[in-house]
């Protein structure tokens, strides 16, 4: 893939937090493909011994009748580097999406969706890890996050594909949604490029019987196999 550069990633944590504020009103809440096909999921795992970070991005081609089983492989890319961003809350991105954009500038093929494990506009500052991602790379972009970083909600029925609103600061910034019957809910909010009711159906669309999205479940086991390899060298 070929994207232009957004912005330099030479910047400290209260020069990254104004960046946020900037870009944060460029994020669209609209558009996408209503059934996309190519999908992909984005996962990094870090590696504290060697303060280094593994990102994983896994492209798959949806089936037309969602099953585990049926979800074809069509590229796969590991990528590390150095943690050279400090571990602050609420700039996560700047942290983990250099090494992400890495993998994505690897791929041959251009996704029609990115699942990405973290936060899209449910953020303190309306610009997580699925919008700094959506944002660079200008394709629709979810956020499925296994916990809450803000906001309020009441907990969705026990039944797969029941959710409720996520709501901070009076403005409703994703939803809480059930994956699976009877297991903890994600935290799903637009990245870019989605509204919050279309994240939610792609986050169900892409959702078989484990509690993750197919896309992150590939990526993420991915990402701890070649943690793995790497801690053991």
């Amino acid at each position: 893939m070929n994207f232009p550069a957004l912005h330099s990633w030479q910047l400290s944590p209260s020069e990254a937090r104004r960046l946020q504020l900037d870009l944060a009103p460029r994020v669209i809440l609209k558009g996408g493909r209503r059934s996309p096909r190519l999908i992909a999921g984005a996962d990094v795992a870090y590696l504290s011994a060697l303060r280094r970070l593994v990102a994983t991005v896994v492209l798959l081609r949806r089936p037309r009748k969602t099953t585990d089983q049926e979800w074809e492989l069509v590229e796969q890319v590991v990528q590390e580097g150095p943690a050279t961003f400090p571990y602050v809350p609420g700039l996560l991105s700047f942290r983990e999406a250099p090494v992400v954009l890495d993998c994505f500038a690897r791929l041959r093929r251009t996704p029609d969706l990115v699942l990405v494990d973290g936060q899209g506009i449910a953020h303190p500052r309306g610009f997580g890890l699925a919008s700094h991602l959506g944002l660079w790379l200008d394709i629709p972009t979810v956020g499925c996050a296994k916990s809450r970083l803000v906001g309020e909600y009441e907990e969705p029925e026990r039944a797969k594909g029941s959710w409720t609103k996520l709501r901070y600061q009076g403005k409703v910034v994703g939803a809480v949604v059930r994956t699976r019957d009877g297991v903890k809910p994600l935290f799903v909010s637009p990245g870019h490029r989605v509204g919050v009711s279309q994240a939610v159906r792609m986050a169900l669309l892409c959702t078989g019987r484990y509690r993750l999205p197919e896309p992150n479940r590939q990526a993420h086991r991915l990402a701890e196999a070649a943690k793995r390899r790497l801690v053991g060298l």
